[in-house]
């Protein structure tokens, strides 16, 4: 019997990832390299999935596809600071717990240039609640149909309990923000000037026509998504106090 058949199964697992892993931290730092060396503005794409935007330092916890490189975004981000012009992501802090999510917005700020813009966009937790609402609009009733069918089953009546149930608990979800608490935790990170803006639409021609409406039924994303935009200091103020 082999040595490597005597381990658990799953320790076998961890060790096949790590190694994998570690074969391809070179490949990452060579694109990562590669795209600073010949890209401005710099973008970076926190979290993209199956969806790599052309142009942009593509980024993922895990993928095998060779265009996005592996990033943890609870962890320190593999960049120099003042690395990126923006950063961007779609539907992706709610996946991390409330500690991580502060340690990505840290990073971010961290990793952006003074001036530079991350561009967040995440389920909005307002309309879950408005669901509940004593009169659901057309499209808040074909939404609440269509998320039952899809993700639930058709055993369960398509009402707002069971969406709200479903989506606080699936995909991976953490944390679902309202807008105050997000505005807040950007600004506790150090940015400023944040700003709300329309589904795929933005003042910086960069950050428009990023979020992939195509995933969902016509209007959908557009009902469950708050996108905000908000930017590192020109000027760098006093440090932030230590953590208690």
């Amino acid at each position: 019997m082999s040595a490597l058949l005597r381990f658990p199964r799953a320790l076998v697992g961890r060790a096949r990832m790590l190694l994998k892993e570690a074969r391809r931290r070179p490949a990452d730092r060579a694109s990562i390299e590669r795209y600073l060396a010949g890209h401005r503005p710099a973008c970076l794409h926190l979290g993209c999935g199956i969806h790599p935007l052309p142009g942009w330092l593509n980024s993922d916890i895990e993928s095998n596809d060779p265009r996005v490189i592996r990033l943890d975004a609870t962890q320190r981000f593999p960049f120099a600071d003042a690395a990126f012009d923006y950063i961007f992501s779609e539907h992706m802090i709610e996946h991390l717990p409330p500690a991580g999510a502060v340690s990505m917005l840290d990073e971010c700020l961290r990793t952006l240039k003074p001036g530079g813009t991350v561009r967040i966009s995440t389920p909005d937790l307002a309309f879950l609640l408005a669901l509940f609402g004593s009169r659901p609009s057309a499209i808040q009733q074909q939404y609440m149909e269509w998320a039952t069918r899809t993700f639930i089953g058709s055993s369960t009546h398509p009402g707002p309990a069971a969406v709200l149930n479903n989506f606080v608990r699936d995909w991976g979800h953490q944390f679902i923000y309202d807008e105050p608490t997000l505005r807040e935790r950007l600004h506790v990170a150090g940015f400023v000037d944040i700003v709300r803006c329309e589904l795929n639409a933005s003042a910086h021609e960069i950050l428009r026509g990023l979020e992939n409406e195509s995933r969902m039924p016509p209007g959908y994303l557009r009902m469950e998504t708050m996108t905000f935009e908000a930017s590192r200091p020109r000027v760098a103020g006093p440090p932030r106090p230590e953590p208690s």
